[in-house]
């Protein structure tokens, strides 16, 4: 596959002066006056992208698994993208001056890996280790490598992150770096990607470029627009993108169009051939995620290697201008105690957008995001004060989540996305995908449960505890009054992973003190005698309940104690294990959630080892309905009088055992 490339000592840059050119593909023949690449560079550029065709074929063979032919398509591409167009240090690809790039389409790492290769970073040995348990380079790019910001590989996401990038680039680090995303025309049909090209133009976003692989086959079937490129052009500007067709295999023209100056983002229609220079597979289905047997690799690579020309020059990546500012996002700290007094009746969903605007006073880094909701969420209280830090999405939820993680990539921001609770459900991949991508975003989920009250169940996060519980990097807060939510964002600003603070639109009272200390997987206890007979668990509005039935129920001379778990994960599983054992094992557990996956079984896994403990559960078992939120509460048995009647239930029923 041609000689291994070192990295040399320095990268000189490559002279490439831009002209000003009429935009549209549909003037080509006014496109002239452009500063064209010699001959040697067009052939170098041609020679790279037939080894890194080799490459990926190589790659993918010696795996046994992987998409040779989704490779081949995007091969000129990656050529004149990486060793034409981007500037970057190839020695430090996290150098927050790069370009950067977003491979959308993730099934085409393989090729990703072998432009790695090309630049010296990777050594070429090394991707023949692709797939392999105890090798970085995994089926679909993910962060452990040093060149790659986000995962991609769940389709439709890839756009979203690039717009994250391309926002900070421009609007929060005013900096010269670009973003280059390259898509897949199969991925095309996922409603995210449009959510993407909305956002893009909305804010224009002239620093990013969108390559479409328009190779026409999807993995079972050819995509529905197939090579009608003249249709994904008019889908392109019709969302407010300049949007230019192109021989995807010809590297003049993509050096000509990525040089072209920008007043807008930049759609790239790149026609392709799936599977191009490899004989046996162009664009012919059935070959999609299928490596060459070693057989028929042998006879494509002697093809491919024959077609490489012999070339002098050698072609380096450009210098970034280094013009990104230093960022420290350390001990990201409020600058004093909360200022609410105990007994104030206060929202945590409000408490949510004070703490947000009062921890963007004192770090410049802070930025929020919303989705149309920021006079519900309180998220318009920081916008008000920083409106250069707040972005507002609109509501597409799935592209508020993508766009938080690209804000967040490389340490450039503290994000923090709201948007009601139930509506993260809609964005579940993105989630789950931001967790592969190592992120380090905070969302807040406001709205939860039946205590919203009359908007009714469409609007009733009640499976948002279960959907984060899930995610392997979350931690998981769920405040109870205001002072509780303003130390929850504090400790969500400076906890790696995804952190998800649940939110309630009830107004509830203060209970804790201005000084009180809240640490991650830390519980605390809010009612306690030396003599309690049950230990009733609860967060939110039913920590509420819990202590207002702890009250009626002294009148009978029954004792409660009662635990605020503050985060429901981690779980303080040593707190309630120590206190439960003091009320001889008896727990109850309260919740706005369906009775799966929320508090009720996040405490019954924390005790499953223990003897003599019994569990007792209290949730939303069935799809609620709209009435005022006291009613519903009553309703669904998890108010105040329902609390003390579990409680009388479970005392008689040991009464009875003994």
């Amino acid at each position: 596959g041609g000689p291994t490339r070192q990295r040399p000592a320095s990268w000189p840059a490559l002279s490439r002066p831009r002209h000003p050119v009429i935009p549209s593909s549909r003037h080509r023949s006014q496109m002239e006056d452009y500063h064209k690449p010699d001959q040697q560079t067009v052939q170098a550029l041609a020679n790279i992208a037939t080894r890194l065709r080799i490459n990926s074929i190589k790659a993918t063979t010696a795996a046994g698994s992987g998409h040779p032919t989704s490779c081949s398509s995007v091969a000129e591409i990656m050529s004149v993208l990486f060793f034409n167009t981007m500037k970057y240090r190839p020695e430090d690809p996290k150098n927050i001056h790069n370009d950067r790039f977003v491979l959308s389409k993730g099934h085409a790492a393989p090729i990703l890996y072998a432009v790695w290769a090309e630049t010296g970073y990777l050594k070429e040995s090394e991707l023949l280790n692709l797939r392999k348990v105890d090798s970085i380079l995994e089926g679909h790019p993910v962060p452990k490598q040093q060149f790659v910001d986000v995962a991609t590989g769940s389709l439709g996401q890839g756009l979203g992150a690039a717009c994250g990038m391309a926002y900070t680039g421009k609007y929060f680090d005013k900096a010269s770096y670009r973003v280059f995303c390259l898509l897949g025309d199969g991925e095309m049909s996922e409603g995210s990607v449009w959510e993407a090209m909305s956002f893009a133009s909305y804010y224009q976003l002239d620093n990013l470029v969108a390559v479409l692989d328009i190779n026409r086959l999807g993995q079972s079937d050819p995509t529905p627009l197939q090579h009608h490129t003249e249709k994904y052009q008019r889908r392109c500007e019709a969302f407010g993108w300049q949007a230019v067709v192109v021989d995807g295999h010809s590297v003049e023209e993509l050096c000509k169009v990525l040089n072209q100056p920008r007043h807008q983002p930049l759609a790239i229609i790149a026609k392709t051939i799936k599977g191009k220079g490899i004989s046996v597979a162009e664009d012919k289905l059935g070959w999609h995620g299928k490596p060459l047997p070693r057989e028929v690799a042998d006879g494509v690579l002697k093809e491919l290697q024959s077609r490489i020309v012999s070339c002098s020059k050698r072609l380096y990546p450009a210098a970034p201008c280094e013009d990104a500012p230093a960022v420290s996002l350390r001990n990201v700290r409020m600058p004093s105690a909360p200022s609410y007094k105990l007994g104030e009746k206060v929202a945590t969903r409000k408490a949510y957008g004070m703490a947000l605007a009062k921890l963007g006073r004192y770090n410049q880094h802070v930025i929020a995001l919303d989705g149309d909701t920021k006079n519900s969420t309180f998220a318009e209280l920081f916008k008000n004060e920083h409106p250069d830090r707040y972005v507002e999405c609109y509501i597409a939820e799935q592209n508020m989540v993508s766009v938080a993680v690209g804000c967040a990539a490389r340490d450039r921001s503290v994000v923090f996305a709201s948007t009601f609770a139930t509506f993260f459900t809609r964005a579940y991949d993105q989630l789950r995908m931001a967790a592969i991508s190592e992120s380090n975003v905070n969302l807040c989920g406001s709205h939860c449960g039946v205590s919203i009250g009359e908007d009714g169940p469409s609007q009733m996060g009640l499976e948002d505890l279960a959907m984060f519980r899930a995610i392997p990097t979350a931690t998981v807060f769920y405040p109870s009054d205001a002072v509780s939510t303003e130390k929850a964002m504090e400790l969500a600003a400076n906890t790696k992973g995804l952190c998800y603070i649940r939110t309630s639109r009830p107004e509830n009272s203060v209970i804790y003190n201005s000084s009180e200390d809240f640490h991650v997987g830390q519980a605390k206890v809010v009612n306690k005698t030396n003599d309690d007979h049950v230990t009733v668990i609860g967060a939110g509005v039913t920590l509420h309940e819990a202590m207002a039935a702890a009250e009626q129920l002294k009148k009978e001379r029954i004792n409660v104690r009662v635990i605020d778990p503050f985060t429901i994960k981690p779980l303080d599983s040593k707190t309630i294990i120590d206190n439960a054992k003091a009320t001889r094992g008896r727990i109850i557990t309260v919740e706005d959630h369906y009775y799966e996956g929320g508090l009720g079984e996040a405490v019954c896994a924390a005790v499953v080892n223990e003897t003599g403990f019994s569990v007792h559960r209290m949730a939303v078992a069935q799809v609620p309905r709209s009435g005022k939120p006291q009613e519903l509460l009553r309703l669904f048995g998890i108010d105040r009088d329902a609390i003390a009647q579990a409680v009388r239930k479970v005392l008689s029923t040991s009464a009875n055992n003994k």
